[in-house]
């Protein structure tokens, strides 16, 4: 097996952070980014889906970090009993998909994992090729709408409490900058995979002190048994941020139009400033959900927080 493939796994391998309900099938498939790194993803649709007509599809992309036995699965698993194919991934060079080193990353990639997924979909004979739409959740949100701007066969974009990582990653000026790209570029000599471990490689019962309030959060989901997962412990190489720093993903989103887009998060949610921010560049035809209740991280996987019958109806109304 090349470094390029995705790793094969039996179901004693597996680690879903949910069940699979009774009436839904979920397949293992693996297929190629344009960077020939073989991605490893979840296939899931209805025991009842008509495999004689041309169904539509959605491809759900996980928070920065995480893979799809997390919020992609929760979410592939509630869409798909509502009409949809649905295909979960793991990055490239995260989870189990192919890619070396491990954990690297750039918005190029994050954003080529759509269409690769797009491109997977529409190889699908029960699949309508022009109803594929595209749903982010975090910081898949902004490689979503980057990935839409770009690829005009995704038809509908939605996200759920986004989070633009490039453009975060770009709010450093002046000195602050440039000592952060000094001291990164310098790491390219010393080790180009150097990553941090955030979470614990066992779910624990007890929070580490001395967490700011957002990170307490994320570790409320991803350092604890409702989140953990093996491969969810980092996010990126540290030499992966230069690539952040230096690229806008969401720069040219108000080209989506007149493709439909909606944001989804919530008046509690850390990120709602995301959402808002990215709102006012888009163009019309565009929506903004603000649900009155709901922390950033319960929309990873909360049934009673997750506004789905509204992601159904804005995917149905435009694909």
């Amino acid at each position: 097996m090349s470094k390029e493939s995705a790793i094969r796994v039996t179901p004693n391998d597996e680690y879903y952070i949910f069940k699979l309900d009774r009436s839904v099938i979920r397949e293992h498939v693996y297929y190629k980014t344009r960077y020939d790194v073989e991605i490893a993803a979840d296939l899931y649709y209805s025991k009842t889906l008509d495999k004689n007509k041309n169904n539509p599809a959605l491809v759900i992309g996980p928070p920065f970090g995480g893979v799809k036995e997390q919020g992609p699965g929760v979410y592939a698993n509630q869409l798909a009993q509502r009409g949809f194919v649905v295909i979960a991934f793991d990055p490239a060079y995260h989870g189990y998909s192919g890619g070396m080193p491990r954990y690297s990353g750039s918005p190029d990639t994050y954003v080529e994992d759509f269409s690769a997924a797009v491109d997977y979909l529409g190889s699908l004979s029960y699949v309508d090729r022009k109803k594929i739409g595209a749903l982010g959740i975090c910081a898949s949100g902004g490689f979503a709408l980057a990935a839409t701007a770009q690829d005009m066969r995704i038809k509908a974009v939605a996200t759920s409490v986004m989070y633009d990582i490039p453009h975060l990653a770009n709010l450093a000026t002046g000195k602050e900058r440039a000592i952060q790209l000094a001291t990164l570029s310098e790491q390219r000599w010393s080790n180009i995979s150097a990553k941090q471990e955030n979470y614990p490689n066992q779910p624990v019962t007890k929070f580490p002190k001395g967490l700011d309030p957002v990170s307490h959060e994320f570790f409320s989901f991803y350092g604890f048994k409702r989140g953990w997962h093996p491969n969810a412990l980092s996010n990126v190489t540290d030499v992966s941020n230069l690539s952040f720093m230096n690229f806008e993903a969401t720069s040219r989103i108000k080209e989506i139009s007149p493709r439909p887009v909606m944001l989804v998060t919530s008046e509690e949610a850390h990120s709602k400033a995301f959402s808002e921010e990215t709102y006012a560049k888009l163009a019309e035809p565009k929506e903004l959900v603000v649900e009155p209740l709901g922390k950033h991280v319960d929309f990873y996987d909360d049934l009673s927080i997750i506004p789905f019958d509204k992601f159904e109806e804005f995917f149905k109304n435009n694909l």
